[in-house]
């Protein structure tokens, strides 16, 4: 996985089953993590079963070059939050079109609109219910941040897969820039995505 520091990133290797690091590489460079993977025989190699990272396609590359028996898997931080960076995206659109006392109140509330609406206080949901009634694409995004939660949280995978698929479509034709980006993105990342829900590793 790749961890950002404050010039450069690193990549860390971590084994998920014994919840130990292995070894942290100083960066992320194609040409490094070749040259690491590498060293480690075909036989070693081909005994990983899961690879579990970050979105960053060349960590993608290099588990289907070095680890050919792995199943492939994205992080759920990091797909979970293409949805979260769409519906903050849509807020802040509307906050600029604001006056300024409704935008300042909208700003303060960021936590009300990312929350899961189960786990809104009671002397908070009219607060939510205010800003959801204010505008139709917000309304809108929330409601599809609150069915790509319910996705993930589905324990049936048979079900989840479907479910997977009906979010795309519904993010396909929202009419929301930010949301039908997030499912172009789903859409290359299926594989691994849907390997995240089905095994339910992280890292």
């Amino acid at each position: 996985r790749g961890n950002a520091g404050s010039e450069k990133f690193q990549c860390i290797l971590v084994d998920g089953k014994k919840n130990k690091i292995l070894d942290i590489l100083p960066d992320r460079k194609w040409d490094h993590l070749i040259k690491y993977f590498a060293t480690f025989t075909r036989k070693e190699r081909s005994r990983v079963r899961f690879f579990v990272s970050d979105m960053w396609r060349p960590y993608r590359d290099l588990a289907k070059r070095y680890f050919p028996n792995a199943e492939i898997i994205t992080d759920k931080y990091h797909f979970i939050r293409q949805v979260t960076w769409a519906i903050e995206s849509v807020r802040k659109e509307l906050q600029k079109t604001m006056p300024a006392d409704l935008r300042k109140y909208y700003k303060h509330s960021r936590s009300l609109i990312l929350k899961r609406e189960s786990k809104v206080k009671e002397e908070k949901r009219p607060e939510l219910e205010l800003m959801l009634t204010y505008n139709d694409q917000l309304r809108h995004a929330h409601w599809l941040k609150e069915r790509f939660l319910d996705v993930c949280e589905q324990p049936k995978y048979s079900i989840q897969r479907k479910d997977f698929w009906d979010w795309i479509k519904f993010a396909e034709k929202s009419g929301i820039p930010k949301f039908e980006k997030c499912a172009e993105t789903f859409r290359n990342w299926k594989i691994e995505i849907l390997n995240a829900l089905k095994y339910g590793y992280t890292n």
